[in-house]
């Protein structure tokens, strides 16, 4: 276990360089042991990089973390380990190691990752609460980054829905960033947890993000992109998806939201597949529903709501009975003249429908 979790303490060492030493050696021990005129006689090492390592620093270093995992619950998983996630092993860069905690079983047979901007709206937090809970229905196992916005968002409806969800960080395990997302943090750990390749003392500098990303990329079948500007960590991890030949999904938006911008640009370069419910997932990667699915409503993304619109269609949408028209127009701060146009125009479209009594329910 110490010269597995010593190799990657190397400095200057990389997880591609690491692998390559391994099937030339034998094994991470063996790296160890060998010298570095052995070392360079290795395709793509070379007499400068073997003689710049440091190994017997890195194994002090391994020494200290072994001993934090033991007392803080944490699981080592090593690249070679079955526990290591096989969909991210298939990817070059992955990560030599694992640092986990929780409770989790990160081979699943559907994996999915959610991911989007920090700044979401109320209705991505909805339409990522309504992806979930369509997802539920699959055994699917959800992973995200556990920043703000939408990846918390993501993981707050799998525990609301008692879905495994897994947040990756780019940091060590021994703090949290961001400390707001401490308590649902530690719901996590109950069913799922937290997964990183840094170790402790590792602090979230902005270089580990995009490294992080590969690592929500790499372990799933697929990404979606719930509501994402043009520049982000979303669209970098919806990069690496498509680098990796793995499925990416994104939402459209309307044309003038900024934090639509980057889910429109994915699909009209051709780098997502338009997403406007799950079926649409599900029907592209051959899934089928688990034997205990429970069956859940349906829905659809409208793609062409106004501001004023989508407020409405939200306000039915949260309510289980159908609205007259009075209540609407209170609910929705609107003029009753103003609500009158807006429902007509979405009844026409198919989005509402309108009932007996002036009330109104959605589809």
């Amino acid at each position: 276990m110490i010269y597995n979790v010593a190799l990657s303490f190397v400095k200057n060492l990389g997880p591609v360089a690491a692998k390559s030493l391994m099937a030339y050696l034998g094994g991470a021990e063996e790296i160890f042991k060998a010298s570095p005129a052995k070392m360079a006689t290795i395709p793509g090492i070379g007499q400068k990089r073997a003689g710049q390592w440091d190994f017997e620093q890195a194994l002090k270093l391994a020494e200290k973390e072994i001993l934090f995992a033991e007392k803080n619950g944490i699981d080592i998983i090593y690249y070679t380990d079955a526990r290591y996630p096989k969909r991210l092993k298939n990817c070059g860069d992955s990560p030599i190691l694992l640092y986990a905690k929780g409770k989790m079983e990160l081979n699943m047979p559907k994996v999915i990752s959610i991911v989007g901007t920090r700044n979401a709206t109320d209705y991505g937090k909805q339409l990522c609460h309504q992806l979930v809970e369509e997802l539920q229905q699959y055994n699917v196992l959800i992973a995200s980054g556990l920043a703000l916005g939408i990846d918390v968002a993501a993981h707050k409806a799998c525990l609301k829905m008692n879905v495994p969800t897994v947040g990756v960080l780019g940091h060590g395990l021994d703090r949290l960033y961001p400390s707001l997302n401490r308590a649902t943090a530690d719901k996590m750990l109950e069913n799922g947890g937290l997964l990183t390749e840094y170790p402790s003392g590792t602090t979230p500098d902005r270089e580990n993000f995009p490294q992080r990303n590969r690592i929500v990329a790499g372990m799933a079948d697929a990404t979606v992109v719930i509501e994402a500007s043009l520049k982000g960590g979303a669209l970098i991890t919806a990069e690496i998806a498509n680098s990796y030949n793995r499925d990416v999904f994104a939402f459209p938006g309307r044309l003038d939201d900024v934090y639509s911008e980057g889910c429109n640009f994915l699909i009209r370069n051709n780098k997502a597949s338009l997403l406007t419910c799950v079926a649409d997932l599900a029907f592209s990667l051959g899934w089928e529903k688990a034997d205990n699915a429970k069956p859940v409503e349906q829905f659809s993304l409208p793609l062409d709501l106004t501001n004023d619109e989508r407020l409405i269609f939200d306000i039915l949408q949260q309510n289980k009975t159908p609205l007259a028209i009075d209540e609407l127009t209170i609910k929705a701060n609107m003029p009753m003249s103003s609500l009158a146009m807006n429902l007509l125009n979405m009844e026409m479209h198919g989005y509402i429908r309108s009932l007996p009594g002036k009330t109104y329910k959605v589809g």
